[in-house]
């Protein structure tokens, strides 16, 4: 039987909990809505970055590297600035030692519930936040747009939708991802290097020392192919903003757009299948030591508003007033 329950307490912080076939999954809406923490009960699969001993203060301090957060605005923009095609915006400089805006604001709100509910086929969460006038940023982004999550759990595994707004006159930027904090190991007890991390990668977008795209797309050279044919390991050495370009992968047999992640121990399989408006992938495991890898969906590349490459390139994208932009994700195991 499936539930979803409302007002589950984790870590001290009321929480969303959904139960559907073999998974469970935990939202922190007033945490900006990220998923604190996805299993696979059957198979005792740990989707996400968690620990029992992290307490909420601690996913506070560093929202960003705790289970499934979802960014908006993603990533770095050089010197804060944002420009698009009928404004500029200038956002803090909270990246200090290389002079970038990053990640923006909204995974750092507590944000509405507005749907809680369980059927025959699936356990829903729906959650959003509205920026308006009442928010500290708007002072330095006055563009008004709701932001709106879809949460849905089922024998298919965790899907989720982000639908973007605009509830202004200024055109709005849109650039989404998740910094997806997937746990190392997948299932406790196990060793983290029987992982190996499937993804489906065309070209190397070039950064310079600050992170930011050079511009330059580059053929996949011998390190960026284990990507490709599923060889990388994922931690226990540094990956640091490896951004590449989205295609197809394959899942057995078929075709699928997204990354698979494998623990060889076990032969059980992770799975982040993206919608086609994720154009990129960026990977990232602060320094490999820390028991989770991040490969990170994204909408739009690093600095994408202020770049010289067209929009078909980059990604980016503006919302006219009363216009919307869905993306969706899903979480499954295969074992």
């Amino acid at each position: 039987m499936n539930k979803a329950t409302e007002n589950y307490i984790m870590k001290g912080v009321p929480c969303i909990r959904l139960e559907a076939d073999r998974y469970s999954a935990v939202i922190s809406p007033l945490y900006g809505s990220s998923v604190w923490r996805m299993r696979d009960e059957v198979n005792n699969v740990e989707v996400f970055r968690y620990s029992d001993e992290c307490t909420a203060r601690d996913i506070d301090k560093a929202r960003e590297i705790w289970g499934l957060p979802t960014l908006y605005l993603p990533n770095r923009f050089d010197g804060g600035l944002l420009k698009t095609s009928d404004g500029e915006y200038h956002l803090p400089v909270n990246e200090i030692k290389l002079k970038n805006h990053l990640h923006g604001w909204v995974h750092k709100r507590a944000h509405t519930v507005e749907k809680v509910y369980a059927d025959d086929q699936k356990a829903v969460a729906v959650t959003s936040f509205t920026h308006d006038e009442n928010d500290e940023m708007f002072a330095c982004f006055p563009l008004k747009f709701k932001i709106s999550y879809t949460f849905e759990l089922s024998a298919d595994g965790l899907k989720q939708t982000v639908r973007l707004e605009n509830l202004g006159d200024k055109k709005l930027p849109v650039s989404v991802c998740t910094h997806t904090c997937i746990n190392a190991p997948l299932i406790p007890g196990t060793k983290q290097t029987g992982l190996r991390l499937s993804v489906p990668i065309v070209e190397r977008c070039e950064l310079d020392a600050r992170c930011l795209p050079t511009e330059r797309l580059l053929p996949l050279d011998t390190k960026d192919m284990r990507y490709k044919n599923g060889t990388m390991r994922p931690t226990l050495h540094m990956i640091s903003n490896d951004m590449y370009t989205a295609c197809d992968n394959e899942l057995d047999g078929k075709p699928f757009y997204g990354v698979i992640i494998t623990d060889k121990n076990s032969g059980v399989r992770l799975c982040n299948e993206v919608s086609k408006e994720y154009k990129f992938w960026n990977m990232w495991n602060d320094r490999g030591c820390k028991g989770y890898f991040c490969p990170e969906p994204m909408t739009a590349m690093i600095n994408c508003a202020n770049l010289k490459l067209s929009d078909d390139v980059t990604g980016y994208r503006e919302l006219k007033n009363g216009e919307a932009f869905e993306c969706w994700q899903r979480f499954f195991t295969i074992a």
